[in-house]
């Protein structure tokens, strides 16, 4: 799924409570976390649900290093905006993950005035640290 299929697939449905059931439906396509992802280590702090990113670093056909994610969550609705959140950002290079304004797509879509303010700060701990480990990528790179 593309982020141009999720903006199209927001602008049929009218109503938030469709919105939230698709958001949940994104969530339930979430390639499976396995269970030993599920660490200390990638669990995402600033979040009122619990969340787990993991990333795993590969290369690109031009030798670039490429970040790659897998997240879940215990909250269906946290584990849709994951699901939305790692369309933009999984399989990108730290440099276009650095360029680009997730919070922005999420604003567009409406959630600033549909999302609690915990969930919107633990959106936001998500983002900081998806752009911490491009930060960190690109300062082992260099």
């Amino acid at each position: 799924m593309t982020i141009d299929e999720i903006r199209d697939n927001f602008a049929l449905l009218d109503e938030w409570d469709d919105r939230y059931r698709y958001v949940i439906e994104l969530g339930r396509t979430l390639e499976p976390m396995p269970e030993d992802e599920h660490s200390s280590a990638n669990k995402v702090q600033g979040c009122a649900s619990q969340v787990w990113l993991s990333r795993k670093l590969t290369r690109n056909a031009a030798g670039e290093p490429v970040l790659n994610y897998l997240g879940d969550s215990d909250a269906h609705i946290v584990r849709g905006l994951i699901a939305i959140l790692l369309t933009l950002v999984s399989g990108r290079t730290p440099q276009q993950i650095l360029a680009a304004e997730p919070i922005a797509v999420f604003d567009e879509l409406g959630f600033r005035e549909h999302l609690t303010p915990q969930r919107s700060n633990g959106l936001r701990s998500m983002i900081e640290r998806i752009k911490a480990d491009a930060r960190e990528t690109v300062a082992a790179s260099t």
